[in-house]
């Protein structure tokens, strides 16, 4: 029941808010992740840069057309429909990664897209 609040009072936050906090939840091994603003998602985990790159580009080759990728810097744009994503992963530390995902639909904000892309990046690490 404790868990059932917390995730209800997470989903009315986003609903009210441009910018409330999200919970991911066991499936990304306790990941927190947040909204930046109405178009990203950005988190923290302590998965492998690597294992989350390739993440990353898996998600991102299923999902839609690849237009740059620049492994060096982590930052990947795609097409996906008529949307448009932008991934980038930053080492914070030497065991800290950070994950931003944002979308655009007709320059338009698409949380919901950021949302599940990050969703799949975090969760494809196993």
């Amino acid at each position: 029941m404790k868990h059932f609040s917390v995730v209800l009072l997470a989903v009315t936050l986003l609903i009210t808010a441009g910018c409330a906090p999200l919970i991911i939840g066991a499936a990304a091994g306790g990941l927190g992740a947040y909204a930046l603003s109405k178009d990203t998602v950005q988190g923290d985990s302590d998965k492998d840069y690597d294992a989350l790159w390739e993440s990353a580009l898996t998600v991102a080759r299923s999902r839609g057309l690849i237009q740059e990728e620049d492994a060096a810097a982590g930052s990947l744009v795609l097409g996906v429909q008529s949307s448009k994503v932008w991934i980038k992963l930053t080492r914070v530390t030497q065991a800290t990664t950070r994950i931003k995902v944002s979308a655009r639909k007709y320059r338009l904000p698409n949380i919901e897209l950021a949302q599940d892309i990050f969703v799949k990046i975090i969760s494809g690490i196993r």
